[in-house]
């Protein structure tokens, strides 16, 4: 038996903060608070400092299979580790795309090879593949992702009665399916009219796939959802309208979560000026009062979920003018930093935080108990934050192969010191440690409304 105690920390939950102690028995939490043993194998002081859950990012590209010359499964989740995330859920939009069971398995096999967190892996649906929706969930699909407009590897929007197959499908297999909302007509309308104007201007990405593009998806999808009682997650929600859509829906009856990503909370339209190209993403980063208005979001519920659309692209795919240049940015590694910084300044409190990074993704993508939450009979994923520290996002400590992000350079207030996976230290503050990574399953029975 490997036990570990962390003592005198102040542990986050959503809806409490409480200095206390926590004990785990070969990665298993087993005592919280006065009851834990007086001794253990390792001992962790978290004197004046913060425990939180592992964090888990929803919404990561790790490129691989297809694309690892931009990024790999090891170097993706090595990035996740140094960031506080202790679970990552890999999109299905690699080459080939996960649109088939015996797709997932390969993944699986795979990244288990490469693993330095716990993850999870999504499939894609599209018009040819609706009748496989079962039997990827029985290969271990922990969600499934359809694209309604045209993104990074073209993956093709399937028709509106596909998508309402598939969410009828979804409601039987208890199991949520996320949303890239963005009307595909809208976004190439607008995009071929301002290629013909002559527009070549970094802003005119944003200009191309417009609010009402995402607002319409939204509405679409949250009424089909409403009709058929699936459970949905509206991906990388990104503008005033879009929220208010996502509002409409929830007050209407749908079963609709939305999640933000932090290049939307923390640049504007601006950032094309400083960055160009670099920022381009889709959906594209708006106006301030966009911004704005998704920290309310966050602020009055609406926004349940951040994930950080964690996307690498090499700096010469980045670098082609706005209409050649691909669309995305690296995250998983600034993600919580970004947002425990935020709390530092007092913008944000940390248990919103777990709720936003922990627990609703856990509920969500059903392992609620496993992860998500500091709990009797939990894993012992663990990210100690030390408040008083400040540091620097500098290119070097990036473990991605890419470099696209906006954030180096930012200076930070307070400073992840700890990441624990299963009660294993997999970074320390400085470095990346051992490999610890398996692959995580949804309980098919879990009842979000019950926890």
């Amino acid at each position: 038996m490997t036990d570990l105690l962390i003592k005198d920390g102040y542990l986050v939950f959503p809806d409490l903060t409480l200095r206390s102690h926590v004990y785990s028995e070969d990665g298993v939490i087993k005592a919280i608070g006065s009851s834990v043993p007086t001794s253990a194998d390792r001992v962790i002081d978290a004197f004046e400092k913060y425990v939180l859950p592992g964090a888990i990012d929803e919404h990561v590209h790790c490129r691989d299979p297809g694309f690892t010359y931009k990024e790999d499964f090891e170097t993706c989740t090595k990035s996740a580790a140094a960031g506080g995330i202790t679970t990552v859920l890999d999109m299905p939009n690699n080459l080939p795309p996960t649109d088939d069971p015996s797709r997932i398995n390969e993944k699986s096999e795979m990244f288990l090879k490469k693993a330095y967190v716990d993850f999870g892996l999504y499939g894609v649906l599209h018009d040819s593949n609706i009748e496989k929706f079962e039997s990827m969930v029985d290969a271990g699909a922990i969600a499934f992702k359809i694209y309604m407009g045209p993104s990074t590897g073209d993956i093709p929007p399937p028709n509106d009665g596909s998508i309402i197959e598939a969410l009828k499908k979804a409601v039987k297999k208890n199991i949520t399916v996320v949303f890239h909302a963005e009307n595909e007509k809208i976004v190439e309308f607008f995009t071929e009219k301002l290629k013909s104007s002559g527009r070549t201007d970094p802003k005119a990405h944003m200009e191309a796939r417009p609010a009402i593009a995402e607002e319409e998806a939204i509405r679409r999808v949250s009424l089909f959802a409403e009709r058929t009682g699936a459970r949905i997650l509206i991906a990388h929600v990104s503008s005033v309208e879009g929220l208010n859509a996502l509002k409409e829906a929830k007050n209407s009856g749908a079963n609709v979560y939305g999640e933000t990503c932090p290049h939307y909370l923390f640049l504007d339209e601006t950032a094309y000026d400083r960055y160009g190209t670099l920022v381009k993403i889709n959906p594209p980063v708006r106006t301030a009062a966009d911004r704005e208005a998704l920290w309310k979001g966050i602020e009055n519920g609406i926004i349940t979920n951040i994930g950080s659309d964690h996307a690498p692209h090499t700096l010469e795919e980045k670098s082609k003018g706005v209409w050649n240049s691909a669309s995305g940015i690296i995250g998983v590694q600034t993600m919580l930093p970004l947002m425990l910084n935020e709390a530092v300044k007092g913008r944000i409190t940390m248990n919103r935080i777990v709720s936003l990074l922990s627990e609703m993704p856990a509920k969500l993508f059903g392992f609620y108990g496993k992860k998500g939450i500091i709990s009797i009979n939990s894993d012992a994923d663990f990210v100690i934050f030390d408040p008083s520290k400040e540091f620097t996002v500098k290119e070097e400590w990036l473990y991605s192969k890419s470099k696209n992000s906006p954030f180096i350079g930012w200076k930070l207030r307070g400073k992840i010191i700890l990441t624990l996976l299963r009660g294993k230290e997999i970074y320390d503050g400085e470095k990346v440690l051992e490999m610890n990574g398996t692959q995580i399953k949804r309980q098919p029975s879990f009842n979000l409304n019950a926890v």
